[in-house]
């Protein structure tokens, strides 16, 4: 009791002899009861320790929902377009037909299409692609519907990209541009961007543009320098074309290494005497659909432009048990960029070296015959011409039967499939076998057991027309190509003696 009233008394006499100190330690004590004399003199609401540490909200500045019942709708903002044509030659609906692609590709690079209109000129002006006063006009339009970008249905020249920019006061890209930026947005493989890149440099090089003293050359002095214009450095443009002729000669080596190891892979299926069969064919047609239906590669199937740009091989075999390979291909398109054919040349090179070219054409477009010439340019630009070719004419179960009629009957080496449902898929496959080129020998030979592997490469490389195992060994009668015929020549079977 002594200890303890003694102890009271002194806490007393510290409080009043040190009252801030006193304060200090009961604030470390987390429940110390709330004193109006130490407590109430301070400012502001009091809080416990673990409230104190706590983050607080800011009142107003955030976006947290009060009531479960409020919805916050967050959209993103597409780029708002209108799209622009010249029509010289053709007629009205091949104009609309155009402009009505040009439309699907700005939807799959992210665009919102506000409008579209279309010209009538024997040729393109050589200033704003639609001459000073119809740019007046879409001025206008692009005023009206607020749209921040015009796109042109057509590969315009840097001239007609400024000029035209200057008067409409938005952006403007033409047909060219798109098309690279969803190559760039679906490029995937280490390849695929690659050639890209390479495509958007070639594009991006004679356009380059700067403004103001951005492309002044570097300030000299010294004596006979009137203004002193005469600067002894590169203009700004000339050092960023520099640079890009220098990444150029990077990316073109990078695909050239690239190259090497699909021709090493390539002869690897040459020598095996390994047949191999190219999907080719317009944008959205259904390759890959086709792909994975006749392989079960599993490749991304979707109802956009260019959805899948990386090419894919698959091992495939036919009917007749003959193995084959199968390639997807890049989509084409109308106009083409002549760069991109240039940067895409060794992945489309898998078109001009196959034994057989599918020909995929969507039976549900409305003009399939304008597809199918579109892809025919490109073929024949890479050195196509020669590879035979089967018009597979795919969506069959949502084409117009009067147009798979007319292109059954146009086109004579063709058939009608439906990869999303398997019809006609075996048909395929049994024509697929039809025209792959055969082996050129037939020999009949008793291989013994301990030669298995001569048996293996039979049934890879060569057709097998009937196999009987006897106590002296395999019985093959096969068509095989000239140097296997020659491995089995040792064990053809003595021809019986005549009675």
């Amino acid at each position: 009791m002594t200890s303890s009233s003694s102890f009271s008394q002194d806490s007393k006499r510290f409080e009043h002899s040190h009252p801030e100190g006193f304060r200090a330690d009961a604030l470390m004590e987390e429940d110390v009861a709330w004193s109006h004399e130490i407590d109430g003199e301070r400012d502001g609401d009091q809080f416990d320790r673990s409230d104190r540490a706590a983050l607080r909200r800011v009142v107003g500045l955030s976006t947290e929902l009060e009531d479960v019942t409020e919805v916050e709708y967050r959209q993103l903002r597409l780029e708002r377009v209108v799209l622009v044509g010249v029509w010289t030659s053709g007629t009205v609906q091949d104009a609309e037909n155009s402009l009505a692609e040009l439309a699907a590709l700005a939807e799959t690079a992210g665009a919102l299409v506000l409008d579209g209109v279309t010209q009538r000129r024997d040729k393109p002006d050589a200033a704003t692609y639609i001459g000073s006063g119809k740019a007046e006009e879409l001025r206008d339009i692009v005023v009206d519907t607020g749209a921040d970008t015009v796109i042109c249905d057509g590969e315009l020249s840097p001239g007609q990209l400024i000029h035209l920019e200057d008067v409409v006061k938005v952006k403007v890209i033409d047909r060219t541009a798109l098309i690279l930026d969803i190559f760039a947005q679906h490029a995937k493989s280490r390849e695929g961007k690659a050639q890209v890149a390479l495509a958007q440099m070639q594009y991006m090089l004679p356009r380059l543009r700067g403004w103001g003293q951005s492309l002044s050359r570097q300030m000299g002095g010294g004596k006979g320098g009137g203004l002193a214009t005469r600067g002894p450095g590169e203009t700004k443009i000339e050092t960023d074309r520099r640079r890009i002729r220098e990444k150029m000669a990077k990316m073109r080596r990078e695909i050239a290494d690239m190259k090497t190891g699909r021709e090493i892979k390539r002869q690897e299926r040459k020598r095996h005497k390994v047949p191999s069969v190219a999907i080719a064919g317009y944008t959205n047609a259904g390759k890959s659909s086709l792909l994975n239906r006749l392989t079960g590669a599993g490749v991304l199937v979707e109802n956009a432009l260019f959805a899948t740009l990386d090419p894919t091989v698959r091992r495939a075999e036919t009917p007749s048990g003959r193995l084959y390979t199968l390639a997807d291909t890049v989509g084409f398109v109308r106009h083409l960029p002549h760069h991109l054919v240039e940067a895409f040349r060794s992945t489309m090179e898998e078109v001009g070296e196959s034994d057989l070219i599918l020909h995929v054409v969507d039976g549900s477009h409305p003009f399939p015959e304008e597809q199918l010439a579109a892809v025919r340019e490109v073929v024949r630009d890479v050195g196509a011409t020669d590879v035979p070719e089967i018009v597979v004419i795919n969506k069959a179960d949502a084409a117009d039967p009067l147009t798979l009629q007319r292109l059954l009957r146009v086109e004579k080496r063709s058939i009608a499939v439906s990869a999303r449902t398997g019809q006609g898929i075996e048909e395929l496959l049994a024509l697929i076998d039809n025209e792959l080129p055969r082996p050129s020998v037939e020999i009949e030979a008793l291989v013994p057991y301990t030669h298995g592997k001569l048996v293996a490469r039979a049934h890879d490389e060569g057709e097998v027309i009937s196999e009987e195992h006897t106590p002296e060994g395999t019985l093959l009668k096969v068509r095989v190509h000239e140097e296997l015929a020659a491995e089995l020549t040792p064990y053809v079977p003595a021809a019986a003696p005549a009675l």
